[in-house]
């Protein structure tokens, strides 16, 4: 399965009153590493959009193991596979860099669709790398 490791922070400003990760974070970042693995495999949203195809999420799920706090360096894993022609899913951890602790772990389904919201096949070269 393609995989990638995209590298952030804690912001002071994703944290709530007791300096935890405020729990809808975790899917902005799933989403940071989404769009990396993606980059790191030569095909970015801007491309996939500008020919035609958007992925939007269909499902979500995410575990919280352990939290994350202000200033913890964290890395976001990211693996992805075809589920159908139209269909991709991504799975994540979100590792905490200073003990390797898992502090949560998800995954999405996304339907690729065309410009008029209709399921349309992925890219052959997405398809290929994906398969």
């Amino acid at each position: 399965m393609p995989s990638s490791v995209s590298m952030l922070r804690v912001r002071y400003a994703e944290t709530d009153k007791m300096g935890v990760v405020y729990y809808a974070n975790y899917f902005v970042w799933f989403e940071v590493g989404r769009a990396d693995l993606l980059r790191s495999l030569g095909w970015t949203y801007r491309e996939m959009e500008l020919a035609g195809v958007s992925l939007p999420v269909i499902e979500a799920h995410c575990e919280y193991h352990r939290p994350a706090r202000y200033d913890d360096e964290l890395e976001v894993r990211t693996e992805g596979r075809m589920r159908s022609p139209v269909r991709m899913e991504f799975n994540y951890d979100v590792v905490r860099r200073d003990d390797r602790s898992l502090a949560a772990s998800g995954r999405t389904v996304h339907a690729a669709l065309d410009p008029g919201g209709r399921p349309r096949r992925l890219p052959e070269r997405i398809r290929e790398v994906f398969a």
